[in-house]
């Protein structure tokens, strides 16, 4: 039997929750320095930055964090995207990073200004 390669997945599919790996781990990371007092970064250091929700689901420990409604409706626009598994580039890839990892660390600066690079396999 062949190995499926285009997945259709319905909205009704759409994570309910984000997995947070801070639940998981042996034991906490160190803090975040704020750069002008070196001391650890509270909430009122990051409110000027961010909205306290994201604030909150940063220093959770929580296993799973709900995803808020609105970002829920931007997942069902592209959610009827197929998926499609990369099975051709595997063999080329072997041993190396998985397929398109590169690219997405690319900088978003050049894509910006529109210059392509050459993406050898």
């Amino acid at each position: 039997m062949a190995e499926t390669i285009k997945y259709l997945l319905d909205e009704t599919r759409i994570p309910k929750v984000w997995y947070n790996i801070m639940a998981d781990l042996p034991s906490p990371p160190p803090p975040v320095l704020h750069p002008g007092t070196m001391k650890p970064v509270g909430p009122d250091d990051l409110a000027p930055l961010f909205p306290m929700s994201l604030i909150m689901q940063e220093v959770s420990t929580e296993r799973e964090i709900e995803i808020p409604e609105p970002v829920r409706d931007v997942y069902r626009q592209w959610r009827p995207s197929p998926l499609y598994r990369a099975r051709r580039r595997h063999p080329a890839r072997a041993g190396s990073e998985p397929c398109g990892a590169r690219r997405d660390r690319r900088s978003a600066a050049v894509q910006a200004r529109g210059q392509v690079a050459h993406d050898p396999l």
